[in-house]
């Protein structure tokens, strides 16, 4: 029995140094110099950083409704129809800027997003106007009955109102047509009484969806457009300028309190690297977005939350090698340390890093929509962390360890001589 168990111990010893080998990409106990080109590789995030600032700034990012305000239509037509025509008959229909997206979907193969800068809700303008209309606070001879109470709903598909006595409907349907922004849906039930009791009235109004919907089926061929869309969205300017702001707080924030995360955990000279890492990898991945022409939206900024995580977690675990380091090869140089730490670390970086990017890139071939645009952002935003972890943390926490930590450390200001 127990040399039964000896060999099965044997075994099992045998496999795990096999396992151990086989993850091990780079041979354990070489030493790579990976900071002799670091000036090399400096100079290419910096210009890749400007590239970046550049391009968002001219040509400038196209931002998703999330952020600019609108309304938002998708829908898989029945028949196939052209992008080209599908703006025509937007715009024919009185809609602004129309911006006309396909979606990859085998399922649906005439599958199209279409964007509009017109959204329902009704300026406060027009609200006064509709309550004018409906004589609210007075009755006369031109208002037979007056309105208590008038309310709009926020996403401007129906009023409200409240009368001192139950008006004629159609009185109430006459003075509403004709407003400018308001269009009244179709109907013999419309406008309808609510609450008699409370002599309540709703008028139900067509929204931006209920008038794109109604020019694609005007302006293209008979029986290509669906009798329903896939969804409706819409988001108002100053919802827009809201999500816009908090978005760039969220990032804000996040690189602040990582910044004081890094300086607590290791020291000052760490920290600066750290985030430097950080604003390169997310400036970069929206450059490379903007470049190539894809939206920034709220889930743009979810994906650049998530790589800054991903990619700090990448940084502290070398920065963690490096001190542990310090204290194993006394007297060594940063430079030293640096790449005796990246040489130890590197196999566990492209393994982890690897498997997260094969599953994204599943995620990009076989999703569809917002999956997939999400899937890329990642992808871009890892490969970026991993390369600053390296290139762009590392050689600036050096030149930090240089300027304002070695003085008096005898052998620390000439790297490769030290090792």
């Amino acid at each position: 029995m127990g040399s039964k168990l000896g060999q099965e111990g044997e075994a099992l010893t045998r496999l795990s140094a096999l396992g151990g080998k086989a993850m091990n990409i780079f041979p354990v106990g070489k030493v790579w110099d990976f900071m002799k080109n670091r000036n090399l590789f400096m100079g290419i995030s910096i210009l890749a950083m400007i590239g970046s600032v550049v391009v968002l700034i001219y040509p400038g990012p196209r931002l998703g409704t999330d952020f600019v305000g609108g309304t938002e239509v998708e829908l898989a037509f029945e028949k196939e129809v052209t992008p080209s025509q599908i703006r025509a008959a937007v715009t024919a229909g009185g809609l602004s800027s129309p911006d006309v997206i396909r979606v990859e979907d085998p399922k649906n193969p005439h599958r199209y997003l279409i964007r509009v800068q017109d959204v329902s809700e009704v300026p406060p303008e027009t609200v006064e106007l509709i309550e004018k209309k409906l004589c609210l606070g007075d009755s006369g001879n031109d208002c037979p009955v007056g309105a208590t109470e008038v309310k709009v709903s926020p996403g401007g598909e129906k009023i409200t109102a409240r009368f001192e006595a139950l008006p004629d409907l159609k009185w109430v349907r006459e003075r509403l047509t004709g407003i400018s922004g308001i269009v009244l849906k179709s109907g013999d039930s419309n406008p309808s009484v609510q609450n008699a009791r409370d002599f309540r009235v709703e008028i139900a109004l067509e929204s931006r969806g209920d008038q794109l919907m109604a020019a694609l089926r005007k302006g293209l061929p008979e029986g290509s457009v669906p009798s329903e869309a896939l969804r409706t969205e819409w988001i108002g300017p100053k919802a827009g300028k809201q999500l816009r702001d908090s978005a760039l707080k969220s990032i804000v924030l996040a690189l602040v309190f990582i910044t004081a995360y890094v300086a607590i955990r290791f020291d000052l000279r760490f920290a600066p690297g750290g985030v430097f890492a950080l604003a390169h990898d997310a400036i970069v991945t929206l450059g490379v977005l903007t470049l190539f022409g894809y939206e920034l939206n709220l889930t743009t900024v979810a994906a650049i939350l998530t790589i800054i995580g991903f990619s700090i977690n990448d940084t502290v675990v070398v920065y963690d090698r490096v001190r542990e380091n310090m204290s194993k090869l006394r007297g060594s140089s940063m430079y030293h340390l640096i790449n005796v730490s990246l040489s130890e670390t590197m196999s566990r970086t492209i393994i982890t890093s690897g498997t997260a990017i094969l599953a994204l890139l599943c995620f990009f071939i076989w999703g569809t929509g917002v999956l997939k645009e999400f899937a890329l952002t990642l992808i871009i935003g890892m490969l970026a962390g991993v390369y600053s972890s390296i290139y762009v943390a590392l050689p600036l926490t050096e030149i930090l360890d240089k300027k304002f930590f070695a003085q008096g450390k005898g052998g620390s200001k000439k790297g490769p001589a030290a090792a």
